[in-house]
């Protein structure tokens, strides 16, 4: 085993060593070890990708569909994708100009950011929120703001944008809004983001909009910014979540040919291109499989009815999820907020996984994560021991 000689020791990114690991995956690989445990803990569907849709992965390798594809990706991808977008928000994108694929929302996010971003800059996140957007700015040199907004419902205000605005100057370039929200569920009524439009129109800033969950809405409809701002708007979005495609690593990013251009060229720069049969499996996937969500949907909605009502009665409090797959619960009195504490001793002690919620920035404290897109089996089996946990909990 070779070991790095002493002299190297020190020449590394300074900027990547000041940034810690990913929480979310630290803490799930730290409890896996403990005998028993079922794990509500990452985002990941328990649905098998649907046949439709590995059939034409299958093709694609039986075709030998095995070469370097486009950058941006192929254009008949791009093409889906610009036809869904057209029908779900409103806004033609120039399959040929104003669309790219990349691997997953996280590169996507990732490419962003360093398309856009200088060091100095500055980028409001509302938190909580998915910890590697902080990372995506950081490491660019800019400064991620984060905004807590946990005493408004989990969701950020026109009202609250223009104070933060205020505050930091003109060195703000973007606001990244992720809706519906990882980990709260939450997310916007119409009414809400056009108050927010307002805003970031009139102060000539980007918004960065991850909308990875905008097939998973419960009780209301899904409403995007992008209809209302396309020009100042970069959409992000994907496959993983919509059609249980985690694994293929499909996203893609669409917005204004001039910043498209800037994205485009940071994405070939991180990943060449896109992989064949992933593309293929999501052509499908767009063209075909327009009723692959609606059937997971009805699933997830049963899941989170069962799981926050019967948390409530154990008293947790819950702000119920509009959408995504995530219960993000009040942790119990006595451990303050110490959700990280509360984490490992029910991990210990009840056999039950979740995210401790400082994980999610500001106002993630004294909150735990439950992701309810595991199997029915395991939701039941999480509801018995939380509930024999906490009629012990002294």
């Amino acid at each position: 085993m070779p070991r790095l000689h002493a002299e190297l020791a020190t020449t590394v990114n300074s900027h990547l060593a000041a940034v810690p690991p990913a929480q979310i995956r630290a803490f799930d690989e730290e409890i896996s070890a403990v005998p028993g445990l079922v794990k509500l803990t990452l985002g990941e569907p328990d649905f098998a990708v649907p046949d439709h849709v590995k059939k034409a992965a299958i093709t694609s390798i039986q075709n030998d569909d095995s070469h370097y594809s486009p950058s941006k990706g192929k254009i008949k991808l791009r093409q889906a994708i610009s036809k869904y977008l057209k029908q779900s928000r409103h806004v033609y994108y120039d399959p040929e100009t104003e669309i790219v694929v990349t691997i997953g929302a996280t590169e996507a996010v990732t490419a962003t950011t360093f398309a856009m971003l200088n060091p100095g800059d500055k980028v409001i996140i509302p938190t909580p929120a998915f910890s590697l957007y902080f990372p995506s700015v950081s490491l660019t040199g800019a400064e991620p703001i984060k905004v807590n907004t946990a005493d408004d419902g989990f969701l950020l205000s026109a009202e609250r944008l223009e104070e933060v605005l205020a505050k930091e100057g003109p060195a703000v370039k973007a606001v990244l809004l992720n809706y519906p929200n990882n980990p709260t569920g939450r997310s916007y009524t119409e009414e809400e983001l056009e108050a927010l439009a307002k805003v970031i129109e009139e102060h000539h800033i980007y918004a960065i909009v991850d909308e990875i969950y905008s097939s998973l809405m419960y009780d209301q409809p899904f409403h995007s910014l992008a209809t209302l701002l396309p020009e100042q708007t970069i959409l992000i979005s994907g496959l993983s979540k919509s059609h249980a495609m985690t694994g293929y690593r499909v996203g893609y990013v669409a917005g204004p040919a001039e910043f498209i251009s800037m994205m485009s060229k940071m994405h070939s720069f991180m990943v060449t291109c896109p992989n064949d049969t992933a593309q293929a499996a999501a052509i499908e996937a767009l063209e075909n499989g327009d009723d692959d969500p609606q059937k997971f949907k009805q699933a997830y909605r049963q899941r989170r009815d069962k799981l926050a009502s019967a948390m409530r009665k154990m008293g947790f409090e819950i702000a119920l999820p509009d959408g995504a797959f995530y219960i993000f619960a009040k942790i119990p009195a006595q451990f303050g907020k110490d959700d990280l504490a509360f984490a490992r001793k029910l991990a210990h002690e009840a056999k039950v996984g979740v995210i401790p919620g400082n994980a999610f920035g500001p106002g993630g404290e004294g909150y735990i994560r439950l992701s309810y897109a595991a199997a029915d089996s395991a939701i039941d089996t999480v509801i018995e021991r939380l509930q024999n946990f906490m009629n012990n909990l002294g």
